[in-house]
């Protein structure tokens, strides 16, 4: 079961937009589990062992904090990732948060 959501999390985390980020939270409510964000952030510690490359750098929490950043190796690869695709960060908070938030249940939404 633990191996199924965490599959939905990375195809989820695979559509984030190349200099978008999105939360923890976010992912969890697009999937209907609202009250999972930390298995969230759970999946996205193991997302190196996934099949193919997840952007977990681009998956934050809810104020734009980098509180992933300890499972990228070193404490400053999460922030180098994303300062590669133009995001500033301050402080590890991504700087204009609410710009470049990415929320899968508004831009994922059926027609």
């Amino acid at each position: 079961m633990k191996d199924d959501f965490f599959e939905m999390v990375y195809e989820v985390a695979c559509l984030i937009p190349y200099g978008r980020v999105t939360s923890y939270g976010a992912i969890a409510r697009y999937l209907g589990t609202g009250r999972s964000a930390r298995m969230v952030g759970w999946a996205m510690s193991r997302s190196s062992a996934y099949h193919r490359c997840v952007p977990a750098h681009r998956v934050v929490n809810s104020k734009g904090l980098l509180t992933g950043k300890h499972h990228f190796g070193t404490g400053r690869v999460m922030q180098e990732l994303l300062e590669n695709e133009g995001i500033r960060v301050e402080n590890d908070q991504i700087a204009d948060f609410d710009q470049l938030f990415w929320d899968p249940v508004r831009e994922l939404e059926m027609d």
